[in-house]
C-alpha cells in the first residue's frame, strides 16, 4: 500500500472480540462499534454462554450497550461435548459459531474441554459440521508457555481429519507452527491479531515488564511473527483479522498476577493501516484481512459501514474509562477521519 493521506476501509469486522458484561460492557463496547460493522463476541463471561436464553439475553446487553451505532454482534457458544443435535438446530440462527476453549488455559475457560477423544466430541462436532456452524478454538496445551500453540497444532490436525466437513477457525495464531498447518487441511481458517503482528516476546518482557502487552497465548519469536506477517500482508483468503481485544480494569493489569489481554478496540484499523503501509502491502490485501476474507469463510452478509482514516497524528489516550489501550500515550500516524454509515 503506498503512503497515502487517506485511505477508505468497507465494513471493517474483527472475528475475534471480548466484550465483557456489566459496566466494563457498558464502557467499552462503542469503542468497537464506532468503527467496526461487526465482531465475533465471546462466550467466556462468568458464568460461560451456553444456553439459548443466555446468548439472546447477552446480545441484548450488546445492543443496548452500543446505542445507536452501527453494529452486529456476532454470537457464540461456549463449547460443550454434550450439545446435541436438537439443542444445536434450535440456536443455529442466533449463533455465528461456537468456542471451544481448553481446561483453564485463559481467562474464565475453567469449564472448557479437558480432553480431545475424537470419539467424545463426535456427536457435538458432526451435528456442527452438518448444521454448518464453525468452530472457534482457543489452540493452546497446558505445556511450557512458549510451546503451547505448536504443540495443539497435532489436535487441530487430528479435528480437521477426523470432521472434514466442519469449519475450524484456529484463534489469534502466533506461530510459524499454525502458519503452516493452514494449508495442509482445507477446513482450517485463521484469526490473527494486530498485537501479533507488532510485538515479541522481547517487547513485552525484554526489558521492564510491559503488563499492557501481556496476553494468551503469549507473543512468540521474531520468526512466527514474520510468519503472521507474511500471510496478513498478503490478504491470505485463509486468515482474518481478530483483535482479540480484552479489556481489563487497570489495577488488574498493573499488578501482581497481571491479567492477560490487550486492549486495541479504539485503535487496530489505524494500526492496520500504518502497519500494511509500512510493508507496501496493497491496500485490496487489507480490505481482504479485515473484511473480505471473513465474509467468505463464515458467509455472512454485514451491516454496511465505510471507514475513512487520514494521514494525520493520532495521541493515544491514556486509558478509555479505567481500560488502559495499548501504546496509551503514544502516537500513531493514522486517524479516523469519517464513519459512514448504510
Amino acid at each position: 500500500m503506498p503512503s497515502t493521506n487517506q485511505i477508505t476501509l468497507n465494513a471493517p469486522l474483527d472475528m475475534h472480540l471480548h466484550l465483557r458484561d456489566g459496566e466494563m460492557l457498558e464502557n467499552i463496547a462503542k469503542e468497537s462499534a464506532r468503527t467496526f460493522s461487526a465482531a465475533i463476541v465471546m462466550p467466556n463471561l462468568v458464568p460461560p454462554v451456553s444456553t439459548k436464553e443466555e446468548v439472546t439475553a447477552y446480545k441484548t446487553r450488546i445492543m443496548n450497550a452500543v446505542g445507536s451505532e452501527t453494529f452486529t454482534p456476532y454470537m457464540t457458544l461456549f463449547f460443550k461435548p454434550g450439545y446435541d443435535k436438537a439443542f444445536l438446530a434450535s440456536v443455529k440462527d442466533d449463533i455465528t459459531a461456537i468456542k471451544l476453549y481448553p481446561a483453564g488455559i485463559t481467562t474464565n475457560s475453567e469449564g472448557g474441554v479437558s480432553g480431545f477423544d475424537v470419539e467424545e466430541l463426535r456427536p457435538a462436532l458432526d451435528a456442527m459440521a452438518e448444521l454448518d456452524i464453525p468452530l472457534c478454538v482457543h489452540g493452546e496445551t497446558n505445556g511450557f508457555v512458549m510451546d503451547r500453540e505448536a504443540e495443539f497444532v497435532s489436535i487441530y490436525e487430528k479435528l480437521a481429519s477426523a470432521f472434514p466437513k466442519l469449519k475450524i477457525i484456529m484463534e489469534h495464531i502466533t506461530t510459524k507452527a499454525s502458519v503452516d498447518a493452514l494449508d495442509r487441511f482445507e477446513n482450517l481458517y485463521a484469526t490473527i491479531t494486530i498485537h501479533h503482528l507488532l510485538i515479541t516476546l522481547d517487547d513485552v518482557a525484554g526489558g521492564m515488564l510491559q503488563p499492557h502487552l501481556f496476553c494468551k497465548p503469549i507473543a512468540k519469536r521474531p520468526e512466527d511473527r514474520e510468519a503472521l506477517l507474511k500471510m496478513a500482508l498478503a490478504g491470505h483468503p485463509k486468515v482474518m483479522f481478530g483483535s482479540d481485544s480484552a479489556p481489563h480494569p487497570k489495577h488488574a493489569k498493573e499488578a501482581c498476577g497481571c491479567a492477560a489481554g490487550v486492549f486495541t478496540a479504539p485503535i487496530a484499523l489505524q494500526l492496520l493501516t500504518e502497519l500494511f503501509e509500512k510493508n507496501s502491502a496493497p491496500l485490496e490485501n487489507l480490505q481482504a484481512f479485515v473484511s473480505g476474507n471473513a465474509q467468505k469463510i463464515y458467509t455472512i452478509k454485514v451491516p454496511q459501514k465505510t471507514v475513512i482514516l487520514e494521514k494525520k497524528a493520532f495521541h493515544v489516550p491514556a486509558d478509555y474509562k479505567g481500560v488502559v489501550p495499548m501504546y496509551a500515550g503514544e502516537t500513531l500516524a493514522y486517524s479516523i477521519k469519517e464513519v459512514r454509515h448504510g
